[in-house]
């Protein structure tokens, strides 16, 4: 066996990171005494020296050279034989599939002088000239970098003299109306268009043409399509990919020929059965362009019974071998099946459930197998609405795919306006450069939100899926203006308040006007809790043997007794996140301004005392719907700045006021001093979390107050309320003691009022460098440490996250510096080692510490792994995530132990991106 080349019968689909996907499959089917077309593939090694130094490797050629020999002997052609020639298709392969991302040439070795040869030997001219011309075509662009129209217009001018032009019946061949001597001057326009375009003339060398294509095919390996792709799907750029070459079988050679694809399931229902489409007279290219329109696969057992008993035969035969859904394609040659491709199937998220359960019923697959082939991501995108229809109009813009789902409604551009609106029964978008907390009513009032600013961490994206609203971040071809309630596009079309919106949060994309939308099933089964049906039956298979077998419990990010509520339905053990600064909001704000413009402490007092029973009102509601269940209350966070009005707002009405001749308001200007006074350059590092808490006298005694309150009143109802109090922002250990003994204090006022023993564990959010290295002395005074993994990640690498998103980790994604946001996956060498610091420490001082992450990587299937392995003892979530969270810490656990490998493919069929199995 050669180092750099390996014939069909040399490999198996476990070597996929040698050989590729397709190199592995092709040998695996070859094994198994499939009719697989003879070949040989050059290995992926060869394109990463081929990337790297810009040549091949040493004693490529003769290794080529010798395969081909035994190829020849094989076929019983010779490669450039005038009149036998061999002709052969050069195909990348990599070990993640790339469909039609990399290159693929097909009937090399064909030349002016092999033409005749091959229509004499196959008795048909016409065929000998179309093969040259699908030659000559793509070896002009895909090889010697030609445009693709430039052929396709020269075709089309052909096709127009001969009146076989754009109008020409789509169930026949693009050049079905061009006969052999329309096809050769056909050719000879192909061959001066490379010309022209290259100053050379297209090689009449087979061995030229061969060595060229494998080089194209490494080349094609840095596209600018492929690299799109690899980010798009988190594939490394150093895979490299493999080349295939392969006897070439024709389905062009008349009525008893045709090409075609199958599954051996269906891949958007999972439904079983034999299914895909068959394409008489017609190449592999012609199936996939989808020029012409192909026929059910059922037509091929009318049209040649035999092969298509052939072809259920082979189906079965890789589907029993796979263990899963597999991808066939296929050629017959007048009347010989020739199998030229497998792989393990892509399949919709529904198709991915049924086919894996559907698998465990037949004991082809354990349960545990079942459930590593399904992923949170699928879940996710069933459990969002979606447009009934594909292929739309090109949008209005596009930007970050923030929250999943399909909302349609009317563009609003201010909060009041989408409640307004939503009073009434209008369905709204909520339009918006940014959002804020101040927006918190608009966005639970509206469908949907878009921002021309922000990313998928943004405040807009953190609350639009802790809400399981549909959001599209940073689209930056919108121009908003609240103003004159608009926005712009680049072309200066204008887009008004009213206008009726469609935004697909999955796509990232905003289109005008109604697109209809269909509900999720899963959804309407997880919120009724009724009997499932349809996909709700494989996915609670799915979820409830994750629960089973899963080691870290799944709670939620919610702040009212609705979230709680729903959190709870999704299957969420507790409230890991109850962020209070929500609750201050809307008609409340006023209390806050009057606490913060108190000029003694007495009216700070009476400020404070004003909210006490609303505070506790949420307490109790939300205690009660998660009765029996830990709730972590954290303590409140933002600056105060962010429940003022903004400055510009208050200098624009003193001025205003001044301007007429009248003296402002005195609360304005009081507003305004104090505005002045709690300005900050970094807000994000300023005054905020703990620092308020021991800053701001009585605020967190409050708080602490109205929960402790709420508390009794719930074991005054028969309940078993279990709050958590957690300090945010904790960076020196002795901040934490100070605000425990504090909380400590109000609990025994209360206790003593209320007659009941009131117990409250006190903890804190890790989420500063500093605190996840003193955590060993923080932990001391804690009961509990929840790693607040955003702001830990923007601390740690220095990046604001909203601005971020929106400008420099698009920009390193672009060039390849990372493979995904640190905002979306844990970063597992610097967040990452920061995290398994702190829970060590932490540990190592306190032993038996409770430990949880209450960040948005709570919910990202990557990260719950890397959360796993690092020991942490619950994720916590927006509500709507809690489902994908309970399935992928099931998944983490058997992840961990020996796989099953009767349907592993190594990666191969470019489903293990998706899995979230790596962080």
């Amino acid at each position: 066996m050669s180092a750099y080349v390996y014939a069909f019968g040399e490999g198996d689909r476990h070597m996929a990171e040698l050989l590729g996907g397709k190199g592995a499959n092709l040998a695996e089917m070859t094994r198994l005494g499939l009719p697989v077309p003879p070949g040989f593939t050059v290995t992926t090694g060869v394109c990463r020296h081929f990337l790297e130094t810009g040549a091949e490797p040493p004693g490529l050629d003769e290794e080529i050279a010798a395969a081909l020999s035994r190829l020849e002997s094989a076929t019983g052609h010779r490669l450039g034989q005038p009149d036998d020639p061999l002709l052969v298709s050069v195909r990348s392969g990599a070990r993640n599939s790339m469909p039609g991302m990399l290159e693929t040439v097909l009937d090399i070795g064909l030349t002016e002088e092999s033409v005749p040869g091959l229509a004499r030997l196959t008795g048909r001219p016409r065929f000998a000239r179309d093969s040259y011309r699908r030659l000559l075509q793509m070896f002009g662009s895909t090889v010697m970098g030609l445009d693709p129209e430039l052929f396709e217009q020269a075709l089309e001018r052909r096709k127009e003299e001969r009146g076989a032009g754009r109008g020409a019946d789509r169930g026949a061949a693009p050049d079905a109306r061009l006969g052999a001597d329309e096809l050769a001057a056909l050719a000879a326009d192909f061959r001066r268009i490379i010309r022209s375009g290259t100053g050379e003339e297209f090689p009449q060398d087979p061995a030229e043409q061969l060595r060229r294509a494998i080089r194209a095919v490494f080349t094609s390996w840095n596209g600018e399509r492929a690299r799109v792709y690899r980010r798009y799907h988190h594939i490394p750029d150093d895979l490299g990919t493999a080349v295939n070459v392969q006897a070439m079988v024709f389905g062009n050679l008349g009525p008893d020929s045709g090409s075609g694809v199958a599954f051996t399931r269906d891949p958007v229902t999972g439904a079983p059965g034999l299914y895909g489409e068959y394409l008489p007279e017609a190449q592999g290219e012609d199936v996939v362009a989808g020029v012409r329109d192909a026929l059910p696969l059922s037509e091929l057992e009318r049209l040649d019974p035999a092969a298509y008993a052939r072809l259920t035969e082979c189906a079965g035969l890789l589907e029993c071998r796979y263990q899963d859904l597999c991808d066939l394609e296929f050629t017959v040659e007048r009347g010989t099946l020739w199998m030229l491709q497998t792989r393990v199937g892509k399949r919709t998220a529904e198709a991915a459930f049924r086919i894996a359960y559907d698998m465990a019923d037949e004991h082809r697959i354990t349960p545990h197998d079942a459930l590593r082939r399904v992923t949170g991501d699928e879940l996710a995108r069933l459990m969002f609405p979606r447009f009934a229809v594909e292929g739309t109009a090109r949008p209005l813009a596009r930007g970050i795919a923030a929250s999943p789902g399909a909302a349609v409604g009317v563009a609003v551009f201010d909060s009041a306006e989408a409640v307004r609106r939503r009073a009434v029964g209008e369905r709204t978008v909520l339009v918006r450069r940014e959002t804020s907390a101040e927006d918190l009513p608009g966005l639970v009032a509206a469908d949907a939100v878009v921002t021309s600013h922000g990313g998928k961490t943004s405040h807009a994206a953190v609350v639009a899926r802790g809400m399981g609203k549909v959001c599209v971040c940073g689209a930056d071809a919108l121009a908003v203006d609240p103003v004159r309630r608009r926005f712009v596009l680049p072309d200066g079309s204008q887009v008004r308040e009213g206008t009726p919106l469609s935004v697909d949060g999955t796509e990232g994309t905003v289109h005008l006007g109604t697109l209809p939308l269909t509900e999720s099933p899963l959804i309407r089964h997880l919120e009724s809790g009724g009997g499932p049906t349809g996909v709700a039956v494989p996915v609670g298979r799915a979820l409830a043997h994750a629960d089973r077998i899963r080691r870290l419990e799944v709670r939620a990010n919610a702040d009212t007794p609705e979230d709680a509520a729903r959190a709870r339905r999704f299957g969420a053990q507790g409230i890991g996140l109850c962020r209070t600064e929500h609750m201050f909001l809307g008609e409340r704000r006023v209390l806050i301004e009057n606490m913060v413009l108190a000029r003694d402490e007495k009216e700070r007092h009476r400020a404070l005392a004003a909210l006490l029973p609303l505070q506790r009102a949420d307490f109790t509601g939300i205690l009660r719907a998660m009765d029996g269940l830990p709730v972590t209350v954290r303590l409140l966070d933002p600056p105060l700045h962010e429940f003022l009005p903004g400055r510009t707002e208050t200098a624009v009405r003193i001025a205003a006021a001044q301007a007429g001749g009248n003296a402002p308001d005195p609360r304005d200007l009081r507003l305004s001093e104090a505005l002045d006074r709690l300005v900050e350059q970094n807000p994000m590092l300023g005054l905020r979390g703990v620092r308020l808490g021991l800053v701001v006298p009585g605020l967190f005694a409050l708080q602490t107050r109205a929960l402790a309150e709420a508390m009794a009143r719930r074991l005054d109802e028969g309940g078993d309320p279990r709050p958590e109090i957690m300090v945010p922002l904790v960076a020196e250990a002795a901040e934490l003691r100070v605000v425990r003994e504090a909380v400590e204090r109000v609990l025994a006022e209360v206790s003593e009022a209320t007659g009941h023993r009131l117990h409250c564990p006190v903890g804190t959010m890790i989420e500063l460098p500093r605190a996840a290295l003193t955590a060993d002395r923080i932990a001391a005074h804690a009961d509990f440490f929840s790693l607040g993994t955003n702001d830990l990640t923007q601390t740690t690498w220095g990046l604001s996250r909203d601005d971020a998103e929106t400008n420099v980790l698009p920009a390193y994604l672009d060039q390849g510096l990372l493979r995904a946001s640190p905002f979306e996956t844990i970063d597992p060498e610097g967040v990452g080692r920061l995290v398994r610091t702190a829970l060590e420490r932490g540990r190592a001082a306190r032993p038996g510490l409770t430990v949880g992450v209450c960040g948005e990587h709570g919910g990202d299937p990557a990260s719950v792994h890397f959360f796993h392995r690092a020991g942490l003892d619950y994720v916590s979530c927006s509500p709507f995530r809690v489902p994908v969270a309970r399935l992928e810490a099931g998944r983490a656990t058997i992840l961990q132990e020996p796989r099953d490998t009767r349907g592993d493919t190594d990666g191969t069929d470019g489903r293990q991106e998706e899995r979230g199995e790596s962080a």
